[in-house]
Order: C-alpha cells, then sequence, then structure tokens
C-alpha cells in the first residue's frame, strides 16, 4: 500500500477557508486519544518495540530511529524522567510543525502522552520558538483542555497510575536553541550554548536527568503508530525500506502553490514541484534547497533525486533530507547571493562558543560580501573551500552542528555553481617587475652567524 490519503493533516483541510484549530471534543469524535487509551494497557518496552519496528525515524532533521532514542533512556528509574519536545523550528524555510500546532494540537499533545507512557517521564516542556505567538496561545489552550479530561495533572492519566505534568515553554527566537542540547540549556534558564556530548541527553538531561527530546512532527506519527493492530506494517507500506511512513513537505520559492503538503518519503524532487505545489514560477528550475539551508542544494539536474534520508545525501550530495523544508531556485536566481544568504543568517546565529564556527562564518560572510560588491578574487573560491572544510562536528572542530549547516551550504552551492561563483570572480593579472641588486655597501659588514 502506497500513500493514499492524508494522515498527519487527516484533520486540516487543504482548501485555507476551511482550516481551523481542532479543539479535544473534535478531535474525540475522530478518533483522537483512542491509541493513547490503548498504549496506557501496553507495557513500556512494547511501546518502544512497536514504534521501533515501525521504522519510524525522527522529522526534525537528523532522521534517527524515534524508537531506538526512546530505548536509551534507563529502564530503572532512580529519580524523575523529562521529555523536552522540540517546537523551536527554527530552520529557514522550515513550516510544517507551525502547520500541525497550529490546526491539530491535540495529535502531539497525545504523542507526547504515548512517549511519555513508554520513556516513563515525570514532566513534558514543549519548548516552542519565541516569535509562535498564535501557536503558544493555541497549545496552551490545548493543553488546558488535556489537563481538565485527565490526560495530563497529579490525578494520573486518564486514572491510572501514570502521572505527567505538561508545560509550554517559551523560547526567545534564538537558532541555536534548536539543537537539542541548547534547548536544555535555556529550558533550564541558562543561556543557549550546546552541550558537549558525552553524556547524552538520554542519561543527562534537563536537570541533569534523562531526558527524550524528539521533534513535532515525530510525535504526531505515534499515535497513528501504536493506535493500529498492524501499526508498523501499516507505517512501512508507506516509503521507502530505509525511509517508511508518510511526510510533510513545505513547499516555499518559486513554485505556483507554496505551503504544505504531506505525501510519503520517497518522492521525487521533480513530482514535489510540479504535482505538489502546482509547478515552476516566474522560470525554469534551477536548484532547491531541499531540507532547510544547513543540508544544502540540489542542483539542476537532479530533479530524480528521491526525498528520503538516503538518496538526497548519497545521490544528491546533501548534507541530508533535513526537515524537508524546501526552498525552490528558479533560473534567473543569483546563487552568489543565496549563498551569502544563507552565511549571513548562519554568522548571525552562531552562539560563539566554538572559534572555527564564530570566526569561519564571519570570514565566509566577508568573502561572499567582497564578491558581491565586485572585489572578488579567483583565490576567494578556494578560501571559501577551504574554510567550509575546517568547521564543524565532522571536522571535529565544534560542538554543534550549526558550523556544518554553514559548511555544507558553502560546499555544495560553490561545488554545483561553481561558474557562477568563477563569473564573479577572475583572475588577478601579473604585474611585470624588474628586480635589480643595489650597490649601496653597509657601513656595519654582517657576521658571519648572520650569513
Amino acid at each position: 500500500m502506497a500513500f493514499t490519503e492524508p494522515v498527519l493533516t487527516k484533520r486540516i483541510p487543504l482548501d485555507e477557508s476551511r482550516r481551523h484549530p481542532v479543539w479535544y471534543d473534535e478531535y474525540i469524535a475522530t478518533g483522537g486519544y483512542a491509541a493513547f487509551k490503548r498504549a496506557l494497557e501496553m507495557k513500556p518496552e512494547d511501546i518502544i518495540k512497536i514504534v521501533t519496528d515501525s521504522g519510524l525515524r525522527g522529522r526534525g532533521g537528523a532522521g534517527f530511529s524515534a524508537g531506538q532514542k526512546w530505548s536509551f533512556i534507563p529502564k530503572e528509574k532512580k529519580g524523575p524522567h523529562y521529555m523536552a519536545v522540540n517546537a523551536d523550528e527554527s530552520e529557514p524555510g522550515t513550516f510544517k510543525d507551525r502547520y500541525l500546532m497550529d490546526y491539530d494540537p491535540h495529535q502531539m499533545l497525545e504523542g507526547i502522552a504515548i512517549a511519555a507512557k513508554a520513556t516513563q517521564c515525570d514532566v513534558a516542556y514543549v519548548y516552542i520558538r519565541g516569535e509562535f505567538h498564535r501557536q503558544a496561545k493555541v497549545l496552551e489552550r490545548a493543553v488546558r483542555e488535556a489537563y481538565e479530561h485527565k490526560i495530563f495533572g497529579p490525578q494520573g492519566m486518564l486514572g491510572t497510575s501514570y502521572k505527567l505534568e505538561c508545560y509550554v515553554h517559551r523560547g526567545a527566537g534564538a537558532y541555536i536553541c534548536g539543537e537539542e542540547t541548547g534547548l536544555l540549556e535555556s529550558l533550564e534558564g541558562k543561556r543557549g550554548w550546546p552541550r558537549n556530548k558525552p553524556p547524552f541527553p538520554a542519561i543527562s538531561g534537563a536537570f541533569a536527568r534523562p531526558t527524550v527530546i524528539n521533534n513535532v512532527e515525530t510525535l504526531c506519527c505515534v499515535p497513528w503508530i501504536v493506535g493500529r493492530d498492524d501499526g508498523p506494517a501499516w507505517f512501512k507500506s508507506m516509503g521507502t525500506k530505509s525511509s517508511p511512513g508518510p511526510k510533510l513537505y513545505g513547499m516555499s520559492g518559486h513554485v505556483n502553490r507554496p505551503g504544505v503538503y504531506e505525501d510519503e518519503l520517497g518522492i521525487t524532487l521533480d513530482y514535489a514541484i510540479n504535482k505538489l505545489s502546482g509547478g515552476m514560477k516566474g522560470g525554469k528550475y534551477k536548484a532547491a534547497i531541499c531540507g532547510g539551508i544547513s543540508m544544502g542544494v540540489l542542483g539542476p539536474n537532479q530533479l530524480d533525486i528521491k526525498l528520503d534520508f538516503d538518496d538526497v545525501r548519497f545521490r544528491g550530495g546533501c548534507q541530508g533530507l533535513g526537515t524537508v523544508g524546501m526552498i525552490v531556485m528558479n533560473e534567473h536566481t543569483d546563487m552568489v547571493l543565496a549563498l551569502r544568504n544563507c552565511v549571513r543568517f548562519y554568522a548571525h546565529e552562531s552562539c560563539g562558543q566554538c572559534t572555527p564556527c564564530r570566526e569561519g562564518s564571519a570570514w565566509m560572510l566577508k568573502v561572499l560580501n567582497r564578491i558581491l560588491d565586485g572585489f572578488g578574487r579567483a583565490r576567494d573560491l578556494d578560501l571559501l573551500l577551504e574554510l567550509e572544510k575546517t568547521q564543524g562536528i565532522m571536522p571535529g572542530t565544534t560542538i554543534c552542528g550549526l558550523a556544518d549547516g554553514t559548511a555544507w551550504a558553502a560546499r555544495t552551492f560553490v561545488n554545483k555553481f561553481y561558474d557562477e561563483f568563477a563569473a564573479r570572480c577572475p583572475e588577478e593579472p601579473l604585474v611585470p617587475l624588474t628586480i635589480t641588486r643595489g650597490r649601496l655597501r653597509p657601513a656595519t659588514p654582517m657576521g658571519s652567524n648572520t650569513r
């Protein structure tokens, strides 16, 4: 069975005029919290096994197995366990989580409740981006409804012995707090600086206690898997073998119908542009940022790339699939200017903790500004490609992956559109010099030790 009908967006009409927040009563009437009631009768390890068997991979960018991540939480409780929901969504070009929180907040809350049961969490924090004012209000109302109907609260989940408190925690708009340990630092009231790992959050996360961190879309997938007898098999019937399940595609840029669309993982870039978002606008296809700007760019001859966790990386030459926040560019796009915008964002959002990121992104921005000002030199391209190789987790020079995003953006833009960059960076002309030996003699001859 391939993707035949909406899953995550089942309650969200494509017609924008018909969209509205789905509150508790409507959510229950359309099958909501049935999977949660089923999970309450299951053992934590059984829930983890179902999610692991489904092949669900994180939808926040890294694509790590959700069930495997849950299994890292210690089975023996020696204190409170925490859950942090990453609703920061600060990757440029990404707006799918905001869409889910806007219109179907209880779907995420049900996923939180099931994940908390599986990992024996006592408190869940939804860390939401500071600029998401409307979404924060929608979530706060949905959480109140969940408390009123005993999903959360000290009385126990629907009267059982499992208790979960849930809070909406608003960030301050820092991109770095989308990184899981930077998020935890901010959650604790500290400056949002990523932590060195190990220890990993599953062992020592929020308040130095075991913590599971999941993305909004990842948690929204959980009720659909747990709520069915054939959950894992049904989930794996969509997508590809290594990237199963449905996926939200955030389409923006030069397309006729920008927006959030749902389909299975593994569709081609050409299908996403022409079928989901109505084709190109203003010119022919030239490039596409496929997963947020930190993943890099796909070139003009890569429309056949499958949008899954493997093909984008191995054939597409990008860092990965990322969030599938797609920015599509037509033939009139200035790729030098586009890269400058990406690097300027990273230079501004670097937390400054690691020198290669702080200084490297700033120098890359200076080089790109010089090129755009008409003073580009041929050696500038070599300098950009040298800088991108020296920063990030992959070369082992930074704590978090922000610098990798800067590096992959620069690497893919320059390499895939080299001629466009080279045209702005001409070879410097050689200036002939005539060198003659001087006839003056020093008053004091140099000693033999200086020869």
